[in-house]
């Protein structure tokens, strides 16, 4: 045992989610005060991203983690106007937001190719600055990695998150009869016979007081930020972490998986959210889920047993309760299809808000033109004519 967790936690070292990088832009050029000549600008410094790249890759092929661009040309009397410096590209995966030192969000890049400029070069020696260079931008950044994906797991540890992964996708994350056997975010696709794909990203297993930086999942809590859908996934059975720590109920689970959620950040809980009760090929499991359905139902006269500080402020409504196992394939199929027809519903919700407001917009544009007086240009005109 002890072993597989060595093995397990250098496999966890070597996933890299965030990183902290220099950049300074190029400076300019000198200018030419004789023939009033101007120096190129210095070079920009821009993080672009590339698909199958990860910040791992970007760490080792550049392991002093600086990154500077070219000076710009000086101004000379064969070429007055001096070129400008070289840009520094930095590559970056998909799903990285960008901040600044003080947590500042410079940008995010969302799909292929997408850039941001993080450091601008300075410009060149000109009569504003006595012909004299600007140096460039400094500025240090951090590389966010948040992955993007259309449904998040979300559950304690040995929930069987993993094993659910491997049955609808074909991701073979790691799968083991003990906790934290996920220590890295998995990514898994769901194939439809009409080729229709969605991604499902497996996040490790959260604990109580992950907010606050316990256990592991706190520090993957980030990465279900933009799934379009949380999947709750609980053992009917219920969980304990340790002989040390409280055993809890399927339903204890969902109310404190729920608190760990809101106090991270309120707005996860406005997702929509289906429910996977798992491990119902085990004995009595029938039996525990009617007793969970009925807390569900009815979560208020079931919450007396929890100290304030755990209650959340609301409790998830969720659109889909699946009961299935991930070891069986016993109500697989539904879930795939229930994670599809909520991810459609929303899908369609959005797009008639969006055309709600199109409309809207469209109107209030008629709206403003149609009571906008003739502007005194028009009315001068129009005297004119009217004198001729």
């Amino acid at each position: 045992m002890v072993r597989c967790s060595c093995v397990l936690f250098r496999k966890y070292g070597n996933f890299i989610d965030n990183l902290r990088l220099f950049t300074k832009g190029g400076t300019g050029g000198m200018g030419y005060p004789r023939l009033g000549g101007e120096g190129g600008k210095g070079g920009d410094v821009w993080v672009v991203a590339q698909n199958r790249m990860t910040l791992k890759q970007l760490k080792d092929r550049y392991p002093q983690k600086r990154f500077v661009a070219g000076v710009g040309a000086n101004s000379k009397i064969s070429a007055l106007k001096g070129c400008k410096g070289n840009d520094c590209e930095i590559p970056a995966p998909v799903g990285i937001s960008i901040t600044d030192e003080n947590g500042k969000i410079i940008g995010e890049l969302n799909k292929e190719n997408d850039r941001i400029l993080v450091a601008e070069g300075g410009l060149g020696g000109k009569l504003l600055t006595n012909f004299l260079p600007l140096k460039g931008q400094k500025r240090v950044i951090h590389l966010d990695l948040k992955l993007i994906a259309d449904v998040g797991l979300v559950g304690f540890p040995n929930a069987g998150k993993s094993s659910l992964l491997s049955q609808v996708s074909h991701a073979k994350p790691a799968i083991a009869d003990y906790a934290f056997t996920t220590l890295k975010p998995e990514l898994g696709k769901i194939m439809y016979n009409d080729f229709k794909q969605i991604s499902v990203a497996d996040l490790p297993g959260l604990i109580e007081g992950a907010h606050m930086n316990k256990g592991m999942g706190h520090k993957f809590l980030k990465h279900i930020e933009r799934t379009k859908q949380l999947l709750f996934v609980v053992d009917i059975s219920g969980f304990q972490l340790s002989y040390r720590t409280q055993y809890r109920t399927a339903f204890e689970t969902i109310i404190l998986l729920t608190k760990e959620l809101e106090l991270y950040k309120e707005e996860l809980q406005t997702k929509p959210a289906l429910l996977a009760v798992n491990k119902m090929d085990l004995p009595d499991a029938q039996d525990k889920l009617h007793e969970l359905m009925n807390q569900l139902q009815n979560p208020k006269d079931f919450l007396h047993s929890f100290g304030k500080n755990m209650i959340p402020e609301r409790t998830v409504e969720f659109q889909h309760i699946i009961p299935i196992s991930a070891v069986t394939g016993e109500g697989i199929e539904e879930l795939k299809n229930c994670i599809r027809k909520s991810l459609d519903e929303q899908a369609n919700q959005e797009n008639d808000a969006y055309h709600k407001k199109q409309l809207l917009n469209l109107w209030i544009s008629d709206k403003v033109s149609s009571s906008e007086p003739p502007s005194s240009k028009h009315a001068i005109t129009s005297s004119k004519v009217n004198i001729i």
